[in-house]
């Protein structure tokens, strides 16, 4: 690697990361002949960065928005916007990376697994084009790691083909699951996919009735933020049950604000298939924009937290992954 190359790359993550380590053996065999093997590089920067999800007046997934087409207010006081990623499908585009988190209770039937095995080998083949990594876990009493984060689809495949209930499972630990799951993504997620920071994901797949957890929503809420991660939910067909207006129930998973406040969204199953679920789910998630800017100067050093609101200039919908930001002393 040559000065200039390095240095350019360090001018880089200064750019975009709040504290960031990087692990040389990301690097290519060659170059990692210089360097030892636990040497890392650390950056430090006050950039503050927010995920945003952008849809129209009918709840439709937008993209191809530029960063002139956003704006972004610190308490009120617009900021500059001084780094913008969409996702987009080719290779300059940002990444994926999303851990499943599946109930496999004593409730669930055997007709909802294969159908799930079947929506989610093709969710995962629809966004292989964008340069994603998956991780697979359950949960019922227990949250268990079926497969940690991979790209290949044979690993994938094999994941989902052991899927099975845990016949035991009366308890459904389901903000444990999205804990974990955050954790999962801290500690063996990608940090970097060619030179690009990827979303980070937790797609939960439950009946919406958390019973037995260890971990409170808010403690999980106040994680996901602080981790950038947005929590996806696909309330499953056999427990949500429908008004007789065809709205479905507010579960406790969702009263409890794990969704909206990290700027994910529920989807419903339906009892014949649950494929045109997994589209519009994997719609939602890749039309989806990074955004940052340099808090006020008073800002960084008061400690307290700061109310950040992202808006678009024609009036899209506009869901943010965490509602402000706070920089400890």
């Amino acid at each position: 690697m040559t000065a200039f190359v390095q240095n350019e790359w360090v001018n880089y993550l200064r750019r975009i990361l709040p504290v960031f380590v990087i692990f040389y053996a990301a690097f290519s065999a060659d170059q990692l002949k210089a360097q030892t093997p636990d040497e890392v590089i650390r950056v430090d920067t006050e950039l503050t960065a927010f995920e945003a999800t952008v849809t129209d007046k009918n709840g439709r997934p937008v993209r191809n928005l530029s960063e002139k087409d956003f704006r972004i207010f610190e308490d009120g006081v617009e900021r500059s916007i001084e780094f913008f990623q969409p996702i987009k499908q080719q290779s300059e585009g940002r990444p994926l990376s999303v851990v499943f988190a599946l109930d496999v209770s004593g409730s669930m039937t055997p007709e909802e697994l294969e159908k799930l095995r079947i929506a989610m080998h093709s969710f995962t083949k629809r966004l292989a084009d964008y340069n994603s990594y998956f991780a697979v876990t359950t949960f019922a009493m227990e949250v268990k790691t079926i497969q940690s984060f991979t790209n290949r689809p044979d690993r994938l495949e094999k994941s989902f083909t052991k899927l099975a209930r845990d016949q035991q499972g009366l308890s459904t630990h389901a903000y444990d699951a999205v804990d974990e799951a955050i954790r999962l993504l801290e500690k063996k997620s990608p940090k970097v996919l060619k030179g690009r920071f990827p979303k980070r994901a937790v797609i939960l797949i439950t009946d919406g009735f958390p019973v037995g957890d260890i971990v409170s929503p808010e403690t999980v809420i106040e994680r996901a933020n602080l981790a950038e991660t947005s929590v996806y939910s696909v309330i499953l067909p056999s427990y949500s049950r429908l008004l007789g207006t065809q709205k479905p129930l507010l579960t406790p998973l969702e009263a409890s604000g794990l969704i909206e406040k990290t700027g994910g969204k529920s989807f419903y199953a339906h009892e014949t298939s649950f494929a045109p679920l997994f589209v519009a789910l994997a719609e939602e998630i890749t039309a989806s924009y990074a955004l940052a800017f340099y808090p006020s100067e008073e800002n960084r050093r008061d400690g307290k937290f700061h109310k950040v609101r992202i808006e678009t200039k024609s009036g899209l919908v506009v869901k943010q992954n965490r509602p402000g930001y706070l920089i400890q002393q």
